[in-house]
């Protein structure tokens, strides 16, 4: 079974800071399952290193005030278009990121205020029918195996 995941949680560098949120509990979903990495940020056409943004207002503000709501939205465009070219029924995404946060993401104060809310990416593919995980959901790979079991993909 295939499915997206953040590609900072397999290691790649592409966070805002450059740095990555490499999961080994992540990494271990690939003995089970074809994971499509991605990075809907860098898909949308913006940098690394980049100004760190959150949503504020339905749109997409980075802390130095330039709105990036166009690049968040190309890049959870392209999210999607693998997501249907490999015929993904799930994706794990990094939790609290406006672009893949579901559930629950950053205000827009950058002051680590968390608000209920999901990502540009995690939005759209949850419209689209895709199973949104977060990295830290309880029981990750059991979870996965009973929807899959279930056919509730």
């Amino acid at each position: 079974m295939n499915g997206l995941v953040s590609a900072c949680l397999l290691g790649v560098k592409c966070k805002y800071n450059q740095g990555s949120n490499c999961s080994d509990k992540i990494a271990d979903l690939l003995s089970e399952y074809h994971l499509i990495p991605v990075c809907p940020e860098i898909m949308g056409g913006l940098p690394t290193p980049r100004v760190p943004a959150e949503v504020c207002g339905g749109r997409v503000i980075t802390e130095d005030g330039r709105d990036v709501t166009e690049q968040f939205r190309q890049g959870a465009r392209e999210a999607l278009r693998l997501a249907k070219l490999y015929e993904c029924r799930f994706a794990v995404l990094k939790e609290k990121s406006p672009s893949c946060g579901s559930g629950e993401i950053y205000d827009g104060t950058f002051t680590k205020t968390l608000t209920n809310g999901d990502g540009v990416t995690a939005k759209l593919l949850k419209e689209h029918g895709i199973c949104v995980f977060g990295e830290n959901t309880p029981g990750l790979l059991e979870a996965l195996r009973e929807k899959g079991k279930n056919n509730e993909f």
